[in-house]
Formats: C-alpha cells, structure tokens, sequence
C-alpha cells in the first residue's frame, strides 16, 4: 500500500491481510460477548466485526493515515463458521486533497469468505498526510 495520500489512486485495491475464526476464540467471543448465541450459526455480527478492525488496524500500521473519520454502511451478509479463513481488501472510491499536508480518503472494505463471497462491507472516511 502507497504510503501517503498523493500516491494513491481511485480504484486502487489494496490487500489487507487474512484471519480465520478460530473456533476458541469464537467460543470465547459468544460467551462474553454474546449470551445466547450458538456457536452453530457461526461468527456474530460483531465478531465479525472485530476481526475486521483488527486486520484494518494491522495493514495500516505503515500508511500515513493520520485518522479515521468514520466508519459508515455497515453490511453483514453472513456469518462465517469456525475454522473459515476470511481475507480483507480495501477499495480507494474517492479522494479530495485539503490543504497542501493532508487529504481525504473513501474507501470500501470488504471481508470475504474462502469462496469469495462477501462476509462484511463498510466505508471510511480516513485522514492521509500528503
């Protein structure tokens, strides 16, 4: 991934790495977390989301992005079982420089299942140095 808002393109994919849903943690999650949520119907909503941030968080270490404005259109289409190895991309839609040291970034993440079906959707609005 480009390291600063002047080196990223529109339309640009960028791979944010792969976690699976470890069946422990997901145990672990559903019981603290999510009282009466059978581990059967696989990952929760916000395990789900979790594993999401975390890969985000992770891949972003080394961007120039100096914050995170929102997070918006939240999609869940399924929820994934134990054991599924789920891989993050991040799409850049859209870009407005302001000012001559930072700029504005959209783009959508998506999480996706071992088939390449979408687990997960959102947007975010983050902050790059330029």
């Amino acid at each position: 991934m480009p390291a600063s808002f002047d080196d990223l393109q529109i339309g640009q994919v960028a791979n944010l790495g792969a976690a699976a849903v470890e069946p422990d943690a997901l145990e672990a999650f559903t019981t603290a977390f999510c009282p009466g949520w059978t581990t059967d119907r696989g990952a929760p909503d916000a395990m789900v989301f979790a594993i999401w941030s975390r890969l985000d968080a992770l891949a972003s270490d080394d961007w120039r992005q100096t914050k995170r404005l929102g997070v918006d259109a939240l999609r869940w289409m399924r929820n994934p079982p134990a054991g599924e190895l789920l891989r993050c991309r991040m799409t850049v839609m859209a870009k407005d420089p302001v000012g001559d040291d930072k700029g504005i970034v959209i783009a959508q993440h998506d999480l996706l299942d071992e088939g390449g079906r979408l687990v997960f959707s959102c947007l975010t609005r983050s902050v790059f140095a330029r």
